[in-house]
């Protein structure tokens, strides 16, 4: 029998087959299993075993396309284990057959996946066997694929790889680089890790250099950009409202009762109430609602945030938040970027939305820079619930240094998810943000986390989910700009595209030979 040329692979057996088959299971499990680390952050190591395991599958395979089945296997994992409670909101609040949701969930993890399987298609094609040389490129990769899903299509980033290390040695680093650059950063090292190990004559040294920086990281801790301004007494309300009941017409009468009393009867600097906290259309709306409620903040020192949908059917609706402070026109804040299918219908999507049985539909989007609120000099910068995931555009509300915000401001509504992790996940994602800017965060949610977040990324102060209650606390204001602010209100995500794009360089050279052949013939 003729022998092909090169070094003798493995014996067939009759377990051969099955072997490709297992590695993608197990692969798969790794990328379920890292979701762990966005709930339980202490595991942040979670998160850089799993993706060295990735890298190191990866490394040994010598084909483009089983790359790319290993990416989309860890990929679609990681979206199923991380956000399959949106089920819930489909199935349970929006009306959709079970099995229609559920298949839903699985092709969408399927096709966020597709952006990590082509990103480890392109570094199997640019391998060079050199550890860190490897390992730099891998993170690029990584970076882009985590980028590209990022803004794809509006943009879905949950459950990027950097919300995981919140509370990991890496996290002094979102103030340079923010979320991305976190998660870049994780995968390069656990990626030179594994590929030192793989390597005889390096085999600690990746492991070591990579234990090294995350040592260095915790004992020099985040250099801080900000300094302290003044200080605000709050106080952030959960009225813990079931999402089926908030726009039921049996239902909303109490709930918009606790919330004017909580509003009326609050005596801190501010008061805070969640996204729709205030669940009427303005067409039905009780007659005394507004007269009550400008009464009492025409006069003395407090001032108040609440959500409520505004508009009309003639010019569309918007998910707000109405802002009133004694003396001054009422504030008010559109949501700029909306939650596809829930507040907006995609391109061809028109008869997946038919679906769903949703209160609001189609809703405008508010402008992309919007003023910050002022309350006794304190600048709030606000948001509503999905929003904050997008920090490259809360950058935008730092491009004039004489206006950048002292604090942010989230009113959200998790209760669409039911008492899933779902809860979890958002707080980490919130607590990024303050990492990122180095200002406190102050969220109000329906049924949590209703949490006063520290300038660091640690929460103060903390409501019980799923109870109604209110939260008061005292909050320092900052101000300065961090180099994540500075570049990203500036540059947006551009400088990250450029990085993670040089290693595409490396594939040109590796081009031209096959190309030449070709001509040759």
């Amino acid at each position: 029998m003729a022998r092909s040329g090169g070094r003798a692979g493995p014996q067939l057996t009759a377990q051969q087959p099955a072997r490709p088959v297992m590695e993608l299971l197990l692969v798969a499990a790794a990328g379920g299993l890292q979701t762990i680390a966005f709930v339980h952050t202490q595991a942040w190591w979670l998160q850089l075993a799993c993706c060295g395991f990735l890298a190191w599958r990866v490394a040994r395979q010598a084909s483009a396309g089983r790359a790319a089945l290993l990416g989309a296997a860890y990929g679609a994992a990681w979206m199923w284990a991380g956000v399959w409670w949106l089920h819930v909101s489909m199935h349970r609040y929006g009306g959709m057959p079970a099995w229609l949701s559920a298949l839903s969930v699985v092709a969408f993890g399927a096709f966020l996946s597709l952006f990590l399987a082509l990103a480890l298609v392109l570094f199997a094609r640019c391998r060079s066997g050199e550890p860190l040389r490897d390992a730099l490129r891998f993170g690029a990769f990584w970076l882009l694929a985590e980028l590209g899903r990022g803004v794809a299509l509006t943009g879905f980033p949950w459950l990027a790889s950097g919300y995981a290390h919140v509370d990991s040695p890496l996290a002094s680093l979102a103030p340079w680089v923010g979320v991305y650059g976190v998660g870049a950063v994780g995968a390069t090292l656990a990626a030179w890790s594994v590929f030192a190990i793989m390597q005889c004559r390096s085999r600690w040294r990746g492991v070591a250099a990579g234990a090294l920086v995350l040592g260095v990281l915790a004992l020099l801790g985040p250099m801080r950009f900000t300094e302290p301004t003044g200080t605000l007494s709050v106080t952030l309300l959960q009225g813990n409202v079931d999402q089926s009941d908030k726009f039921s017409a049996k239902k909303q009468g109490g709930a918009l009762a606790w919330h004017m009393h909580a509003l009326t009867t609050a005596r801190t600097d501010v008061v805070i109430a969640p996204e729709t906290a205030i669940p009427f259309l303005p067409k039905e709306m009780p007659a005394d609602f507004w007269p009550v409620i400008d009464q009492r903040f025409a006069t003395g020192t407090t001032h108040a945030v609440f959500g409520l949908p505004l508009g009309n059917e003639g010019t569309g609706y918007s998910n707000s938040a109405i802002a009133l402070a004694p003396g001054r026109p009422h504030y008010r804040y559109d949501k700029h970027h909306l939650v596809p299918l829930g507040e907006f219908t995609p391109i061809g999507m028109r008869w997946f939305k038919r679906l769903l049985d949703l209160p609001l539909g189609e809703l405008n989007a508010g402008p992309a820079r919007s003023p910050a609120f002022v309350v006794h000099g304190e600048r709030l910068a606000m948001s509503i619930c999905y929003e904050q995931l997008f920090g490259e555009e809360l950058a935008l509300r730092f491009a004039n240094a004489a206006d950048e915000p002292t604090m942010l401001v989230n009113l959200g509504n998790i209760a669409w998810f039911g008492d899933t992790e779902a809860m979890q996940q958002d707080l980490q994602i919130a607590r990024m943000r303050s990492l990122e800017f180095e200002r406190p965060m102050l969220r109000a949610a329906n049924t949590g986390a209703t949490v006063v977040i520290d300038h660091r990324g640690k929460v103060a102060y903390a409501l019980p989910a799923h109870v109604q209650g209110q939260l008061e606390a005292k909050v320092q204001g900052r101000t300065g700009m961090t180099p994540y602010a500075w570049w990203a209100s500036a540059f947006a995500l551009w400088p990250l595209f450029a990085l993670a794009l040089l290693p595409v360089l490396a594939l040109v050279p590796s081009l031209r030979p096959a190309r030449a052949a070709v001509s040759g013939r």
